[in-house]
């Protein structure tokens, strides 16, 4: 396609967000602002659909569907978005399975089966996950197979570690939808066109960060005597930087379409090593798009919920006080963040929880160079990225990454994953339930052996060296949290659903010496399409065992002493491990009292299913 071809009417979409009797949120990106009408056979619609033009071809519509009669439960429900008269199988056919002439949907009454994983990194070699549910809803019967939704818990986009032709497909997008040009105060370019010229735009943007008092840029300031920079992920040289940037990754992240507008030809002035290096990436990123049709059916007939992690926004994210201050008191990593939480805003909170994200999206509508700043200053304020789910049993998820509990000895040292007053918040939330599902991004109950490794860093002044994410990494986060799943009044049975660690696990959680404890269950499904370094992964998985078994004294040195953690085994495992390393999709399914009958993590390869088996 060319840039004299007349552009595709739908880029994006539509994807399937929160579905609820008599509500369903749809997302998706046109060339010009529309008016669909959605149709649905099993009852009335009434469509409220916001518009936000992020670019002069290039329009968000967030529609908000209310019916008349609550939904059928359980059913195929046929749907259909009607533009200019047509429908999707006339403007999107690659998102129809064979022999229909729709895509459907089925709402549940029980979240008895779900998805669920995170860390979708485009040119990570391994397959998508996201492959995995296509696969299941091919194969799928009939209504009752069908899971209940999907849930993305974190990472769903790597704002910054981006491969090069991922960047060049960006800039060849923002240029021929004319995405949104910027100001970047404070920055060693003008603007974001200055940006997308400069030498150092490819695999040096690390040189275009504004310097600081004492000549230290950025990139360079010192945490805890530990050199690192503040957006510190380790292939951090194509972070993106402006708004355009995001919502290009978000399209060319989750849609076939864009692709056709875009041509992947290497940027010129690159050295022979950064040329080696984008020839490396290249059949990575072609591989990533060439599965999109794929994923982008999955996400128009099942609905997906998501939240945010620190590879959304920048590594790191809030990690400690310390990073925040200077985070935000410069006015171009000010923008840098907030940019990335700007798209997170539109591409997925809203459709998390649209009433609470509605004031905001409103203000994003006449966004311009003269507001930017007022709005990622009322994004970085917001306190509302958490949503609950009133389902059976009752869906919370957690935002982990904003509400963090500040270490009061020092602020270099990590922050608590939630403060004081969200945990309280969590607390009654869970009062009186006899089971809930939580989404933590990072896991409660983690592999102990990792997170001592983590604390010793920390102790000796490197938290960020290791990233010292964990919920046991803050005193009184990690005191609060358990004493929460100790109350009397909280539920019988907990699942924690969470991501992160690149690798899958799943535990069984019991209060020692009490009768008619809570049941836990920490069930963690990781990478969509990413993995943890294999020999390592053994090594630490072998050394967790030896050190942190049932009967070994440094059990009573962690602040779960007073927990009996009892790992479930995957099926396929050869010499006792307990870390499933592979990209892929969790699987869950539910009895009646909310308890995780079968746990699998799904292939991304197309192989076997591994189940996590309990002790008879």
């Amino acid at each position: 396609m060319t840039s004299s071809t007349p552009l595709p009417l739908v880029l994006a979409g539509p994807i399937l967000r929160r579905l609820e009797p008599q509500r369903l949120a749809i997302w998706l990106v046109a060339t010009q602002p529309l008016q669909p009408e959605f149709i649905c056979p099993a009852s009335e619609p009434q469509v409220d659909c916001q518009v936000v033009a992020v670019g002069r071809h290039a329009y968000i519509h967030l529609l908000d569907i209310h019916f008349t009669q609550p939904l059928p439960c359980n059913q195929l429900l046929d749907y259909d978005l009607l533009i200019h008269g047509q429908g999707i199988a006339d403007w999107a056919p690659h998102l129809l399975y064979p022999g229909v002439r729709r895509p459907n949907l089925v709402l549940r009454d029980r979240l008895d089966h779900l998805l669920h994983g995170s860390c979708r990194k485009p040119h990570h070699p391994a397959a998508d996950g996201l492959l995995c549910a296509d696969r299941l809803l091919l194969a799928c019967e009939g209504p009752a197979e069908r899971p209940a939704v999907l849930l993305m818990t974190g990472d769903q986009v790597y704002a910054d570690d981006v491969a090069g032709p991922m960047l060049r497909a960006i800039h060849a997008l923002i240029a021929r939808l004319g995405l949104f040009d910027e100001q970047l105060d404070g920055a060693v370019v003008a603007d974001s066109q200055a940006l997308y010229q400069h030498p150092a735009c490819y695999y040096h943007r690390a040189d275009l960060l504004p310097a600081q008092e004492r000549n230290e840029t950025l990139r360079e300031r010192f945490f805890g005597g530990k050199r690192k920079p503040i957006f510190s992920s380790s292939n951090a040289d194509n972070h993106l930087v402006t708004f355009a940037e995001v919502i290009a990754m978000y399209l060319l992240a989750w849609s076939p379409v864009p692709w056709q507008l875009v041509k992947l030809d290497m940027p010129g002035g690159l050295t022979a090593a950064r040329q080696a290096r984008y020839q490396q990436e290249l059949p990575l990123i072609e591989a990533f798009a060439g599965g999109l049709g794929q994923v982008a059916r999955v996400m128009a007939h099942l609905p997906s919920l998501m939240i945010f992690d620190d590879h959304d926004i920048t590594d790191d994210w809030n990690l400690s006080a310390q990073w925040e201050e200077t985070a935000y008191g410069h006015p171009f990593s000010r923008r840098i963040i907030g940019n990335a939480l700007l798209g997170y805003l539109l591409c997925q909170a809203w459709g998390n929880h649209p009433d609470a994200c509605k004031p905001l999206v409103e203000q994003s509508q006449a966004l311009n160079s003269d507001n930017q700043d007022e709005l990622i200053g009322q994004l970085l304020r917001f306190q509302g990225w958490q949503f609950n789910l009133p389902s059976n049993p009752p869906l919370l998820v957690l935002d982990t990454r904003t509400r963090r509990w500040r270490s009061e000895s020092s602020l270099a040292k990590p922050s608590g994953l939630l403060d004081w007053e969200a945990l309280s918040e969590l607390q009654q939330a869970l009062l009186d339930h006899p089971s809930a599902i939580i989404v933590s991004p990072a896991p409660i109950f983690g592999v102990k052996l990792i997170e001592t490794v983590q604390k010793v860093f920390s102790w000796l002044g490197y938290p960020l060296l290791v990233d010292a994410e964990n919920w046991m990494a803050h005193r009184g986060a990690a005191q609060v949290i358990l004493n929460i799943f100790r109350h009397s009044r909280t539920p019988g049975h907990y699942v924690v659903l969470s991501g992160d660690v690149h690798y899958s696990f799943v535990y069984e959680v019991l209060i020692r010496h009490r009768q008619r404890s809570p049941h836990l269950w920490q069930v963690t499904s990781s990478g969509i399409k990413n993995e943890f370094p294999r020999r390592l992964l053994d090594v630490l998985d072998r050394l967790n065992r030896w050190l942190y078994a049932p009967r070994s004294p440094l059990n009573w040195f962690t602040k779960r002493r007073e927990m009996e953690v009892v790992p479930r085994t995957p099926s396929h495992s050869k010499a006792g491990e307990r870390l499933w390393n592979g990209a892929g999709l969790g699987q869950v399914f539910f009895d009646e009292q909310g308890r995780p009958a079968r746990v699998y993590q799904l292939d991304a390869g197309g192989g076997e299913a591994t189940e996590f088996v309990g002790k008879a």
